[in-house]
């Protein structure tokens, strides 16, 4: 019972989209951050042995499992699932593996999205307050405060980037989201390799004892005493990382992977897209914030804590380092560097926008999916649909202190469960012969036979570093009340979906509780 799905029209589109759903703030955001946060060079060893053990293998799972669910016409995780799951159990048990995942990564999908469309928004003013100077003279963490307070400017520029977001997922996945990804991603990486190029010939701008060498010495030197000291730490925080930064357990790798036919390969176009992103983040974003932080230090760190040299100052750095800090410090080096500060500070602002608009319009397709092949609503109008769905999760955003931080921790611990589901249903119930079977259907490379036990039992392992540790963090924070409300309300409109859209078509063999459609 094989459904006609729109499909990638071309091999580029497809590496693009999924390395642009992979590369987001985070490459340039949050991984300055858990580098700076880390020890610099303390965190690199880690974070590249979570790559290979953890990120690619768990980038496989998840490219098989989305090919899978295609040949049954899903996108989204609920029946594809509920279909893996079936080769080991029996109908009726399959379908709770299905529900409980696609309702893990419908309310994540939602939750993530009321606050991260926003601070693509915020990326976007300040593209526009770069290239205009408006917080030229002025104190850039006032400015901030005062661009946050101002709601109608802030939905003015959460508006522009959804809309956008709505005309290209509205168009298609061939017609649509291909032909802005192979727009916006090379766009990305040119963005960045001009910044890149211009911190290499920067120099000492302000003070010759400030030197951008001084933050790339910072990340790429091994602090071996550091991690000895923190090794559970930093091995948290860079598996955390690897994470994130492939946009794993979310489904939206799955959902663009459905849109694959039956034979294209799964195994090297997962490698590509780790490998695009890898550059995206280690070559480029660890080339950026942190060495032009440095450089800037004696405009950027208060005069108390420059006085106490440099191991200080880049702890001093390392600690407030985060996406304020995009908006609050680093204006300042744009500024310091004069009329050229314009230019680097639009491109750096619009280099955020971009890589967080290529992030979200993976997951705004993930829900426009779930409308039509679910609901049976049409995708140019549920691209519309989501829009509102998106206008009303965020509005907690704006109006709530508080509400941001809290939906984000339990965003980050659903992210993660969810990935322990992908091996346990797409390996385990999927059974691992089956696994590798179809890691290898139309494949372009061999996958080594010793990276099987890898998937099997090293990955899972990894996995719990930063479950457990996620867990550990969230006992004993108490929710405020609004922040219950929205979790738990995504949990049960997730359930329900869930549970409707895998009754809908496998009805008869959950009645019977034999597999009855097979493909």
């Amino acid at each position: 019972m094989e459904q006609q799905r729109d499909q990638w029209a071309t091999k580029i589109g497809l590496i693009l989209a999924m390395a642009g759903n992979a590369v987001g703030l985070g490459n340039f955001v949050r991984f300055p951050t858990q580098v700076a946060q880390n020890g610099g060079g303390a965190f690199m060893v880690p974070y590249f042995i979570a790559l290979f053990f953890l990120g690619i293998p768990v980038m496989w799972i998840e490219w098989v499992a989305g090919r899978y669910g295609g040949k049954y016409g899903h996108g989204t995780l609920g029946p594809t699932y509920y279909l893996m799951a079936r080769e080991s159990v029996k109908p009726r048990s399959a379908l709770w593996w299905g529900v409980i995942s696609g309702m893990l990564a419908f309310s994540l999908t939602i939750l993530l999205n009321s606050y991260y469309l926003h601070l693509i928004g915020w990326s976007a003013a300040y593209s526009w307050f770069s290239i205009t100077g408006a917080y030229f003279g002025k104190n850039t963490g006032e400015f901030f405060v005062q661009y946050l307070n101002n709601h109608a400017e802030v939905m003015f520029f959460w508006g522009i980037t959804v809309i956008l977001l709505a005309i290209a997922v509205g168009q298609g996945v061939s017609k649509g989201i291909e032909r802005w990804v192979k727009v916006m991603m090379p766009l990305l990486y040119i963005f960045a390799i001009i910044m890149v190029g211009y911190i290499f010939v920067l120099g000492s701008p302000v003070d010759p004892n400030w030197s951008t060498i001084d933050g790339f010495r910072f990340i790429w030197t091994p602090n071996w005493g550091y991690l000895k000291e923190h090794l559970a730490a930093v091995m948290l925080a860079a598996t955390g990382q690897i994470f994130f930064t492939l946009s794993l357990g979310m489904g939206i790798i799955q959902n663009y992977a459905s849109y694959l036919g039956p034979k294209d390969d799964v195994a090297l176009s997962g490698i590509a897209t780790v490998s695009l992103n890898e550059f995206a983040e280690v070559v480029l974003g660890g080339s950026i914030a942190i060495p032009l932080a440095t450089a800037y230090a004696p405009k950027i760190v208060p005069p108390e804590v420059l006085a106490k040299g440099k191991t200080e100052v880049l702890s001093w750095i390392g600690h407030k380092f985060g996406l304020g800090f995009s908006y609050t410090s680093l204006p300042n080096a744009f500024v310091s560097m004069g009329e050229a500060g314009r230019l680097f500070g639009a491109l750096w602002f619009l280099l955020l926008w971009f890589a967080g608009f290529t992030s979200a319009i993976a997951m705004y397709n993930y829900v426009v999916a779930l409308l039509e092949e679910d609901l049976g609503i049409k995708r140019n109008v549920g691209t519309w649909v989501v829009l509102v769905i998106y206008f009303l999760a965020g509005l907690p955003v704006i109006y709530i202190d508080g509400y941001m931080d809290q939906v984000d921790a339990w965003v980050s611990f659903q992210l993660t469960l969810l990935a322990l589901f992908d091996i346990i249903v797409a390996v385990y119930l999927f059974k691992p012969d089956n696994f590798w079977k179809e890691l290898h259907e139309g494949a372009w490379m061999k996958v080594p036979e010793w990276y099987k036990p890898i998937i099997l039992y090293i990955a899972p392992l990894l996995l719990m570093i930063p479950l457990l540790g996620m867990v550990k963090s969230l006992i004993g924070t108490t929710l405020e009340w609004p922040a219950r409300i929205a979790i738990l309300l995504m949990w049960v409109i997730g359930f329900i979906e869930s549970y409707y859209s895998i009754k809908k078509k496998y009805g008869e063999e959950l009645e019977k509780n034999e597999v009855i459609i097979k493909v």
